[in-house]
């Protein structure tokens, strides 16, 4: 699938949670994106707030199509969006505008994801100590992050 610029979010912190505009890539079911060294995969039950969560920290965040207005923060939100140095000329096509605003955005160099690091992750052995609600509410592998795991 070939990488697409989207509006990513962290949720964690509200509508004020770091946010970003870049080119992502889409796991082959399209159920995880990748950017910026980070694997959030698509949460079964989206919320309100959020509809993904990095596999890694189990921070929820919300990602969708950047908005052609520009206005992609939330209207109670706010703070600046890092934008991808390489993604600009592209996002600059899609609003149609002809610069960059640094009093809303700060230009920023996305790491290369290494995709083969989430396998491990994803395919960790969890070892269930605890049935209590709080355990087990859980899916979409968040679970494992939270309870305690094994790597064979």
């Amino acid at each position: 699938m070939k990488p697409k610029i989207m509006y990513i979010e962290n949720k964690s912190f509200g509508h004020h949670g770091p946010a970003w505009i870049g080119f992502v890539e889409f796991s082959k079911s399209g159920q995880t994106v990748y950017f910026n060294n980070k694997a959030i995969k698509k949460l079964k039950n989206p919320g309100i707030y959020a509809n993904h969560f990095d596999i890694e920290t189990g921070e929820e965040y919300w990602i969708s199509s950047v908005k052609k207005n520009g206005q992609d923060r939330h209207q109670l939100g706010g703070g600046k969006i890092m934008i991808d140095k390489n993604s600009i000329d592209e996002y600059l096509k899609l609003v149609r505008f002809t610069t960059i605003d640094e009093k809303h955005f700060e230009i920023v160099e996305f790491t290369k994801t290494d995709k083969s690091r989430f396998n491990t992750i994803e395919n960790t052995e969890t070892e269930f100590r605890s049935e209590s609600y709080y355990a087990t509410f859980y899916d979409n592998n968040r679970r494992k992050l939270i309870l305690d795991t094994k790597i064979k």
